[in-house]
């Protein structure tokens, strides 16, 4: 089993939840039937007998989103409703940068541990150390919370202040450290020369992968002279997926034509091809694809589409099976 890691400058990974409005403009609607209004005015008794006679008051509006959220998930595996909330994260997610510390964590014995800290970000400048375990957050106890919501409690507004207490290994007793939120980038594409080999480890498709996957090859090709360069490997495993378009583009960097993917609903009109534009960013070196059952979604696509359009070969394990697109 995996261990549970987050990272300060990461929430919930993408791919697998839908973003629903009450309606799209400029999309018919099929007029319900009398049956479906019926059980919609016995959903409103319901609510209002709940409501009014529940042995304690109940939250009304967590009662409309569970309600909202049952009609979702009964829909596909994948569809599901997003609070304000959940939506606000998602932003966050995508964007690829956010306010936060800049340290990599796990739980540890009910604390949160630093498995490491960022060069360059507030928590490395103030001296935060790979093994601290940090007990409380500006005086709350973090016993009791879960990883995720210790990270929301270190993520906040940039230039705001926050005070951690820190048991660090050797040390007498826990330590304060003060120190400010800063932007904290996302690094969406890692990379390393294996020889004569360029690796490219996409991590998850946010607003920063097609630009950083760019870079990434711009660095391998300065380092290895293209007669040396022998090809690339694109590792796509654990990656859950991510933003359509990020997916296309990645894709495009590495081929010269073809249609990359598609997508389709109920109105035929609807119906959107996406294709390669010119130039292989590549060079046309061979590619190899890495996968494995964590590889969703975006990652799917960019998988499928280098595979069909014979650009690059894939291997690995069977992947996750979601190579399909949610709005």
């Amino acid at each position: 089993m995996l261990r549970k890691t987050s990272l300060v400058l990461l929430g919930a990974l993408l791919g697998s939840t839908a973003m629903i409005g009450v309606y799209a403009a400029g999309i018919p609607a099929n007029a319900a039937g009398s049956s479906t209004y019926k059980e919609l005015s016995i959903f409103g008794e319901v609510f209002e007998r709940v409501r009014a006679q529940y042995v304690t008051p109940p939250d009304e509006q967590k009662l409309v989103e569970a309600a909202i959220s049952g009609m979702l998930t009964s829909l596909d595996p994948h569809s599901s409703y997003m609070n304000a909330k959940d939506a606000d994260d998602m932003r966050t997610q995508t964007k690829g940068e956010f306010g936060g510390l800049g340290i990599e964590v796990t739980m540890e014995n009910d604390l949160v541990k630093v498995i490491t800290p960022i060069d360059d970000t507030p928590a490395s400048k103030a001296g935060v150390l790979a093994g601290d375990l940090i007990s409380k957050i500006d005086g709350s106890d973090v016993r009791g919370l879960k990883l995720e919501e210790a990270v929301d409690k270190m993520r906040g507004e940039v230039g705001a202040p926050i005070t951690l207490t820190i048991i660090r290994k050797g040390a007498d007793k826990p330590m304060e450290i003060t120190l400010k939120r800063d932007v904290i980038a996302v690094q969406a594409v890692k990379v390393r020369v294996e020889g004569d080999v360029g690796y490219l480890r996409v991590i998850s498709f946010t607003e920063k992968t097609y630009d950083d996957l760019k870079k990434g090859i711009e660095k391998i090709q300065a380092q290895v002279p293209n007669d040396k360069l022998k090809g690339f490997v694109l590792d796509l495993r654990l990656n859950p997926g991510g933003l359509l378009d990020q997916a296309i583009n990645v894709s495009d960097a590495f081929l010269d034509k073809g249609e990359i993917v598609s997508t389709r609903g109920r109105i035929e009109s609807e119906t959107r091809r996406f294709s390669a534009t010119e130039g292989d960013l590549s060079n046309g070196k061979p590619v190899v694809v890495l996968v494995n059952g964590g590889s969703a979604s975006a990652s799917e696509i960019v998988s499928g589409a280098l595979q069909d359009l014979k650009r690059a070969t894939v291997v690995g394990t069977r992947s996750f099976g979601k190579g399909s697109v949610q709005t």
